[in-house]
C-alpha cells in the first residue's frame, strides 16, 4: 500500500508543515485546556498587540466581511473550524454606526478593527521530525503558531482548528509564541539519542513575522543553535531576517546555514491583496542582495504559483531574484488543503470575481480534478497539462540563467551537544514538582 502525505489530523502542530509531522492529540487537548492561562501570561510588547485571551471578539462566521474585507488582513471571513459542531453568525440589528472612532481606528459600516492578540504556546518540545520523502529536511522548528503576514493561501491555516480557532482571521490575529525556547531546545539537543541534522525554520509559519521584532523568539533559537554549531535553514518573506545578519554570517563562515527568500509576485497591488503584511517585492530583492553581499548562502522560492493570478510572472520573478544574487531557486504550485480551499475561493470571489472559475479549473486540472490532492512528489508541483507546462517554463528560465534548485550541503560534524545534567543533579522534571 502506498503511503500518502497526511493532511492535518487532531494534534497536529501549526509549528510545522501540515504534511511533515504530527503531534499527539493529547498535546492539542492540553493546548485547548490551557489557552486562557496562556493568554493571561503572555508577555507582549507594544500598543499594537493585545495579550488578553479575548476569544469572542470575532465570532466564527462564514459570511463575515465577504463584501467588505478588512484592510491589512488576507482572509475575508472567520469560518469556524472543522471540529466545531455549532456556529454563531452575526446579524445586523440596525444599531451599527458608521464613522465611529474606536481607539485609533475609524469603524466604517460593516467593518470593525481586528487587533493582533499574542498568546503563549507552552509546547515543551520544539523540534518536530518527519519522514517525508519529497522535502530536503527531516526536522524543523517554527517559533510561532499562526502568522500575522495573513497570506490567504497559507497551507498552515487549518492547524488553528486544533485550538478551536478559525483558520480564517483567527489564524492571522491570534498568534502563539513558543515559551522558553532556549531551555526546551537545549534539553532536546542534549538527549543521548539526538542525531544532528539540518533544522528547517519557516516551513509552516514565518519565523520573521511582525511579532518577532519584539518577541525575538527566532533570534533566541538561532543564538542557541549557533552556540552549539548546529546547521539551520530559513525560509521567510520578511526583510527582518537582516536583523540577525551578525548570527547568519557566523553560521555561514562554518557552512551551517542557507536562507530562502519567498517571492510571490513583483506587483505591489497583488502582494497587498494576497499577503498583506509581508515585505514588498522590492524589499525582498534587496534582502537577497544584502544577504549575498554578507556571504550568506541565499536562494529564492517562487511560491505559490497561482494559475492566471501570478503564473505569468514566473520568468520575470526568476530573472529578478537571479539579478539580486540568488544562488538557487525553486517553485511551488498553489496548495489548498482542508479549509484553505473554500477560503481561497472566497478570496477570489472578492478580489478576482471574473477570473475565479478559470483559476479553479486550472487548479483542479493540476490536482486530479480536486481542489487539492496530497501525493508524494506531486503535491509541490502538481500534475496534468498546466503543471507540466509550468515545469517546462521553470526549467527553461533556470537553464537560461544557469540556476539550479540544489541548496548547499550544511555541515553536521561541528555539532557540540549541550552538557547533560550530571549524576545526582536534579533534572527539570523533578524541579517542576516543587
Amino acid at each position: 500500500m502506498e503511503r500518502v502525505p497526511r493532511e492535518p489530523g487532531p494534534g497536529a502542530d501549526s509549528g510545522h508543515d501540515l504534511t511533515v509531522g504530527h503531534e499527539t492529540g493529547q498535546r492539542a487537548g492540553r493546548q485547548r485546556a490551557s489557552r486562557q492561562e496562556a493568554g493571561q501570561r503572555a508577555n507582549g510588547e507594544g500598543a499594537d498587540y493585545l495579550v488578553e485571551p479575548v476569544w469572542d471578539d470575532l465570532p466564527p462566521d462564514p459570511q463575515l466581511d465577504a463584501k467588505n474585507p478588512r484592510k491589512g488582513r488576507g482572509a475575508v471571513s472567520n469560518a469556524a473550524s472543522r471540529y466545531v459542531k455549532t456556529q454563531s453568525v452575526r446579524e445586523d440589528d440596525g444599531w451599527a454606526q458608521a464613522g465611529v472612532v474606536r481607539g485609533n481606528a475609524v469603524v466604517t459600516e460593516g467593518e470593525e478593527p481586528v487587533r493582533t492578540q499574542l498568546l503563549v504556546d507552552r509546547t515543551q518540545r520544539l523540534i518536530v521530525t518527519n519522514s517525508s520523502p519529497d522535502i530536503p529536511f527531516d526536522q524543523s522548528i517554527n517559533p510561532y503558531k499562526g502568522c500575522e503576514h495573513g497570506c490567504v493561501y497559507c497551507y498552515a491555516r487549518p492547524t488553528h482548528a486544533f485550538l478551536d480557532l478559525s483558520p480564517g482571521l483567527d489564524f492571522e490575529t491570534k498568534i502563539f509564541r513558543k515559551a522558553q525556547p532556549r531551555q526546551h531546545l537545549l534539553q532536546e539537543l542534549a538527549r543521548p539519542s539526538y542525531r544532528c541534522s539540518q533544522i528547517a525554520m519557516g516551513t509552516n509559519t514565518d519565523p520573521y513575522q511582525p511579532l518577532e521584532r519584539s518577541q525575538r523568539v527566532t533570534r533566541e533559537i538561532l543564538e542557541t543553535l549557533l552556540e552549539h554549531k548546529h546547521p539551520v535553514s530559513i525560509v521567510t518573506k520578511s526583510k527582518m531576517v537582516l536583523r540577525d545578519l551578525d548570527l547568519l554570517q557566523e553560521f555561514a563562515a562554518q557552512d551551517l546555514v542557507h536562507v530562502n527568500i519567498s517571492v510571490t509576485t513583483m506587483s505591489n497591488d497583488l502582494k497587498t491583496r494576497l499577503e498583506p503584511r509581508t515585505a514588498s517585492p522590492a524589499a525582498r530583492l534587496r534582502t537577497i542582495a544584502e544577504l549575498r553581499a554578507a556571504g550568506v548562502p541565499t536562494g529564492a522560492m517562487v511560491a505559490p504559483v497561482i494559475p492566471f493570478i501570478n503564473d505569468h510572472e514566473l520568468e520575470s520573478i526568476v530573472e529578478a531574484v537571479a539579478a539580486a544574487g540568488a544562488q538557487f531557486v525553486s517553485y511551488i504550485l498553489l496548495r489548498l488543503p482542508l479549509e484553505v480551499a473554500p477560503m481561497f475561493r472566497e478570496w477570489l470571489s472578492v478580489h478576482y470575481p471574473g477570473q475565479a472559475k478559470r483559476v479553479m479549473a486550472a487548479v483542479q486540472s493540476s490536482r486530479g480534478g480536486q481542489d487539492y490532492r496530497a501525493q508524494w512528489h506531486k503535491r509541490m508541483v502538481g500534475e496534468g497539462p498546466f503543471a507540466e507546462l509550468l515545469k517546462a517554463r521553470f526549467a527553461a528560465i533556470s537553464r537560461k540563467l544557469n540556476l539550479g534548485d540544489t541548496r548547499p550541503t550544511l555541515r553536521t560534524d561541528l555539532f557540540t551537544p549541550p552538557p547533560r545534567p550530571g549524576k545526582g543533579a536534579p533534572n527539570d522534571r523533578q524541579m517542576r514538582l516543587f
